[in-house]
């Protein structure tokens, strides 16, 4: 595949984490797969190269400033490797430890971002509802003050990463009247009391990052867990929501790559009639209309990231490149089962691993639908009659 022109900083980057998923990852993706436990080994590599505290100040144990640009060079590597293992390092870095970055006070980050940018802890972002995901203004669990401590009740339902997280980055209601505006965050420990953690199995694709409920019993935070302003929560979610959609969709350009990849690999090798089926013209047409939605998936992509490291207005682009990257990342693993054939079918293959993990990038970080909303939302202000 053609590369975009990249800084020397961002190839190194690039290079960097491509030749450890290649030999750390990528191998061991299968069983991961099949075991569906969280990859500790991964995890720590992971760490081992400064990710889990990409873009964070050097003093809270990051790995110092990055812009989006390189996170996503660095998400959709890992996501051609093992799309489990994007999406657990991705729901700690680009969902719960940038809500403690971004809206943390300084004795919040001393104390929790520290840990979670070494990589030494892992954070989790809990938002997600039983009684909803797209309406995330109508959430029900709540948070009652009293003498200076805050008792939550309620639950979150698919919260990646919560049974193998320290800190939960929690939103709830003080007050239902106010709508978004009675929204606050709060940063939970797992240790807590009155928090239980259920995890949540069968899931399609996924399958070896965690996912799980959450539930809250009278689960005392004390106020200067309280997590940037007071009723701000729901802005401070979506700020974080609207940036990781450019993750996501560079998470789903990897797991494209990788689909396209093995179509590509399997079609030189398998013969039909005394010739590889890459040397059919209906495979070659498949193969260039896979090529040209990755391709274009990674330049909306980086251009929405680039737009966000520039201080520009992101918000429309980013949702273009989910929309886009995500529905390509299916329709791209689609053709590389339909490719492989039989073969495809089977967990052999790999692919069709690929694709139960691509089913899920349209629906999490704002659906397919939510995306055309935004994006119709954005060209009725641009062109007003």
């Amino acid at each position: 595949m053609p590369d975009l022109i990249l800084t020397e900083e961002e190839q190194m980057l690039q290079t960097t984490v491509r030749d450890f998923v290649d030999r750390e990852i990528a191998p061991k993706a299968k069983g991961a797969d099949e075991k569906a436990e969280f990859q500790w080994e991964n995890w720590r590599g992971l760490a081992d190269l400064g990710l889990t505290g990409l873009g964070i100040d050097t003093k809270y144990g990051g790995s110092g400033p990055a812009g989006y640009r390189q996170v996503a060079i660095a998400a959709e590597e890992v996501a051609r490797g093992d799309a489990s293992t994007s999406v657990s390092w991705l729901a700690h870095l680009a969902l719960g430890t940038a809500c403690v970055n971004r809206f943390g006070n300084d004795e919040q980050k001393e104390r929790l971002l520290t840990p979670l940018a070494s990589g030494e802890a892992v954070a989790a972002f809990a938002l997600t509802e039983p009684s909803g995901g797209s309406d995330a203004a109508a959430l029900q669990t709540t948070a009652a003050e009293k003498d200076g401590t805050y008792f939550l009740n309620g639950s979150k339902m698919f919260i990646t990463n919560a049974s193998v997280a320290s800190t939960l980055v929690v939103f709830a209601t003080e007050d239902r009247s106010k709508g978004y505006k009675g929204i606050s965050a709060f940063l939970v420990q797992k240790d807590s009391p009155g928090l239980t953690i259920n995890p949540m199995h069968g899931k399609l694709g996924m399958r070896s990052s965690t996912t799980d409920e959450v539930v809250f019993q009278d689960t005392p935070v004390s106020s200067n867990n309280l997590l940037g302003e007071r009723g701000r929560g729901f802005n401070h979610a979506m700020e974080i929501l609207t940036q990781s959609r450019i993750i996501i969709a560079a998470q789903s350009v990897g797991i494209g790559q990788a689909a396209l990849e093995a179509a590509v690999r399997f079609a030189q090798m398998r013969e039909t009639f005394g010739n590889p089926i890459a040397q059919h013209q209906a495979i070659q047409f498949m193969l260039a209309d896979m090529a040209v939605g990755v391709h274009s998936s990674r330049v909306a992509t980086m251009n929405s990231a680039s737009l966000m490291d520039a201080g520009q207005p992101f918000l429309q682009e980013a949702s273009i490149a989910k929309l886009m990257a995500s529905e390509m990342c299916i329709d791209v693993a689609n053709k590389a089962i339909q490719i492989h054939g039989g073969a495809g079918y089977f967990q052999e293959a790999g692919v069709e691993r690929i694709f139960r993990d691509a089913r899920v990038t349209t629906i999490y970080e704002g659906t397919s639908e939510v995306q055309r909303l935004l994006i119709a939302r954005k060209l009725m202000e641009q062109y007003p009659v």
